[in-house]
C-alpha cells in the first residue's frame, strides 16, 4: 500500500466519521443528563430528509441546514416530552422516533417529489462545497507534509471542520462550565441537583435540545455534504453505530472522536477493498462492508471492557414531595 493510497483512505475516513461524530456527541449530551436516546437514527433521518428537501426546493444549502436542524430538534422535543414530561419509557420513545422518521420521510418524499421517497439531486449552491485551506496548493509539493495538508486536511466541506471543533467544545462545556457540571450531576444524582434548587427538567430538556441540534447537523451533512440529496433510509444504521461508539468511548468526548474515526476507517476500508486475498482464503466484499456493524455487535456485547453509564440514566425523575 503506497502513501497516496493511505492518504485517500484517511481522507474517506474523515468524511465518513463526521456524521457518526455529530451523532455520538449528541448522544453524549443526552445520556450524560440521564436521558437514554436510541432515537439518534430517527433524528438523523428526519434531518437528512428536511435538509435535502428544502435545499432542493429553495436551492440554498443553508436553508436546508436550518430545516434539518429544525426537523431533528422537533423529533428531540417529542422524545423529551414523552420521556421527561410524561416520564415514559425512554427506550420505547426512542424506538417510536425511529419508526416515525422512517415512515414519514418516505411518505413526504413520495408526496412532494414522486421519486420513490428520494429528493431530486442537489447541485451547486444546494449542497456544501469542499473548502480549500490556506496555502494548500503551494504546499502540495512538499514531501509527506504537503499531501497530508493539501489532500487529507484540506478539501472537506465546512461541516467536517465543525464536527472536529465540536469535540473540544463539548469537552469544555461538560468539564469547564457550570452548565456542564449540572448536566453531569443530573445524570448521576438528580435528587441532589433538585435539592440545590436547580431544575432537573430544564437541564434534561436543554441536553435533549443539544442532542437534536447535533443530530440535525449529522443528517444535514449526509444529504447535502456526503451525498447529493436524500435517499430512502440513507442513515443506514449510523445512529446505532454512533451509540456503540458512545459506549466504546465510555461517554467521554475525546474518546468518542477516536471511536468514530475507527468506525469511519473500517467503512472506508470496506468501500475501497472489495475482496481481500489472504492467501488461504478470500474475504468477500460483503464481509468488508459489514465490518462497522460487526464491530458494533462486538462492542455492545461487552468485549471492550466494562462501560458504566450514568447512574440515573433511563430513570424518569420524580420530585419528592
Amino acid at each position: 500500500m503506497d502513501f497516496l493510497t493511505v492518504i485517500q483512505i484517511l481522507d474517506s475516513t474523515l468524511r465518513l466519521a463526521t456524521p457518526l461524530l455529530f451523532a455520538c456527541l449528541a448522544g453524549l449530551f443526552s445520556e450524560r443528563a440521564g436521558v437514554f436516546d436510541i432515537g439518534l437514527e430517527g433524528k438523523m433521518l428526519m434531518a437528512a430528509f428536511a435538509s435535502g428537501a428544502v435545499a432542493a426546493l429553495t436551492g440554498s444549502v443553508w436553508l436546508g441546514l436550518g430545516a434539518g436542524v429544525l426537523g431533528s430538534v422537533t423529533m428531540a422535543g417529542l422524545h423529551g416530552l414523552a420521556s421527561i414530561t410524561f416520564r415514559g419509557n425512554q427506550l420505547i420513545s426512542g424506538v417510536a422516533i425511529n419508526f416515525l422518521a422512517s415512515g414519514i420521510t418516505v411518505l413526504l418524499g413520495q408526496t412532494w417529489f414522486g421519486l420513490g421517497g428520494r429528493t431530486p439531486a442537489l447541485e451547486g449552491a444546494a449542497r456544501f462545497q469542499p473548502l480549500t485551506l490556506p496555502f494548500a496548493e503551494p504546499l502540495a509539493a512538499v514531501p509527506v507534509l504537503g499531501p497530508v495538508y493539501s489532500e487529507l486536511l484540506s478539501g472537506h466541506t465546512i461541516l467536517v471542520y465543525v464536527a472536529a471543533l465540536c469535540v473540544p467544545a463539548t469537552w469544555w462545556v461538560l468539564y469547564r462550565t457550570r452548565f456542564g457540571l449540572r448536566l453531569r450531576a443530573v445524570g448521576e444524582n438528580p435528587a441532589a441537583v433538585d435539592t440545590a434548587g436547580v431544575s432537573v427538567v430544564a437541564i434534561r430538556f436543554a441536553a435533549v435540545g443539544l442532542c437534536g441540534m447535533l443530530c440535525g447537523l449529522a443528517g444535514a451533512y449526509l444529504a447535502t455534504g456526503l451525498a447529493a440529496g436524500f435517499g430512502k433510509e440513507m442513515t443506514a444504521g449510523r445512529g446505532f453505530i454512533a451509540l456503540a461508539a458512545l459506549i466504546f468511548a465510555k461517554w467521554r468526548p475525546w474518546q468518542a472522536l477516536g471511536a468514530c474515526l475507527l468506525f469511519g476507517l473500517l467503512e472506508a476500508v470496506g468501500n475501497r477493498y472489495q475482496n481481500i486475498d489472504l492467501g488461504f482464503a478470500t474475504l468477500p466484499v460483503q464481509f468488508m462492508q459489514a465490518l462497522p456493524y460487526i464491530l458494533t455487535v462486538v462492542i455492545l456485547a461487552g468485549f471492550v471492557g466494562k462501560a458504566i453509564p450514568p447512574r440515573a440514566g433511563g430513570e424518569p425523575y420524580v420530585k419528592e414531595r
